[in-house]
């Protein structure tokens, strides 16, 4: 791959741990900077990435020893980091969701100018999903037909110490948890062509509790349970849930039927699970050995999954064109359920290239043994 992709981290709450974790291990890339709104807080995670200076955000954003931004801010920033680094010249990949909604998707994609542009989440080129991918493909369930994916939740108030984010725009079970499942949807089934849904919040506050803040009342300013149906490209109908309503739940996360059986497809927000397989005529389920998917993945694998194909000049999986069609979804989503009424989806997207267990590229393997899980 020749020298590393520099990485610069904008952003350092919960989840900076995880990449900082994992980038640390991973050949192709070396992260060379960290900035965050707190600077107590890039002091602290230059512990977790020794090569790293601790800087200002802006100082990040056009620093010359910095080739892609990685943007971890939270989601009502994640259009405007992203587009002041663009215009720096940066390449960017940010978490989910890409942006509030779809103008400032589009002015995001309008400012790359040709440089990479990738989004979380990068939990689908584990094994779990494409394992689950590959069984499609092969024909082991017939014609998809039908499919249910399904997150509930009682809400992160009771275990976030600051959990107000997830009430607000860009917030709310479909916009914090929907990008895992619809984006395993359209790696499973393709993109999505029309909605249906309907939408409710059952309480306008919810209390903090724990930490610090315990017992702090905030309001609610999204919906919390949002149902809908998605029509894909292929024929395909999935039934959707996603919920900070519910307190427990035995349904599974996300099922694939077709013509010749059903296919139970693991949590899409890990990288790996068990894939199970209950063909026609069978009379229980089989786990289904890996047979896809980087191995021993863990958060930032779509980051190194962006530098390899970069260097090689080939597109990235976590891709823009991906996780805005994801965001479209959700948007459409929501209107429809205020509209009561279905809706066509305005965009559409290219399934990304599928990730062979222990695949080769450019002579990184897949297999990533040091990583966490």
């Amino acid at each position: 791959m020749g020298e590393p992709l520099r990485i610069g981290v904008v952003g350092l709450g919960k989840i900076s741990g995880a990449y900082l974790s994992t980038l640390g291990h991973l050949p192709g890339v070396q992260v060379t900077a960290l900035a965050d709104l707190d600077p107590a807080r890039a002091a602290v995670a230059v512990q977790h990435a020794p090569e790293a200076r601790a800087c200002g955000v802006d100082e990040l954003l056009t620093a010359d020893d910095v080739d892609l931004v990685l943007n971890l801010t939270i989601p009502a920033a994640h259009a405007e980091v992203a587009t002041t680094a663009l215009r720096a010249g940066k390449h960017v990949y940010g978490e989910k969701p890409f942006a509030l909604d779809l103008a400032q998707a589009r002015a995001v994609l309008a400012a790359a100018d040709g440089l990479r542009v990738g989004c979380a989440p990068d939990t689908v080129l584990g094994t779990g999903v494409q394992t689950a991918r590959r069984a499609v493909a092969d024909g082991l369930i017939g014609v998809p037909t039908a499919a249910n994916a399904t997150f509930t939740s009682p809400g992160h108030e009771s275990w976030h110490p600051d959990p107000e984010f997830y009430y607000r725009p860009g917030g709310g079970p479909l916009f914090d948890m929907g990008p895992y499942y619809l984006t395993a949807l359209v790696h499973l089934l393709g993109p999505v062509e029309r909605v249906v849904a309907a939408a409710g919040r059952a309480r306008t506050t919810r209390t903090i509790g724990s930490g610090a803040r315990a017992g702090t009342e905030f309001a609610v300013e999204v919906d919390t349970h949002v149902s809908g149906v998605l029509v894909h490209a292929g024929g395909a109908i999935t039934t959707l849930t996603t919920s900070f309503e519910v307190v427990a739940s035995t349904q599974p996360r996300i099922e694939i039927h077709g013509t010749e059986g059903s296919l139970s497809v693991p949590d899409p927000n890990r990288f790996d699970g068990d894939v199970a397989l209950r063909p026609r005529g069978a009379d229980s389920w089989t786990v289904l050995a890996p047979s896809a998917g980087y191995v021993g993945a863990a958060r930032g694998i779509g980051v190194l999954d962006l530098a390899v194909n970069h260097a090689a000049g080939r597109p990235h999986r976590a891709s823009a064109e991906v996780a805005v069609h994801v965001l479209d979804v959700m948007e459409t989503l929501l209107t429809a359920a205020h509209q009561h009424s279905g809706l066509q989806v305005s965009t559409s997207c290219e399934r990304p290239a599928p990730v062979p267990l222990d695949a080769v590229a450019d002579g990184e393997s897949a297999r990533l043994t040091g990583t966490p899980s």
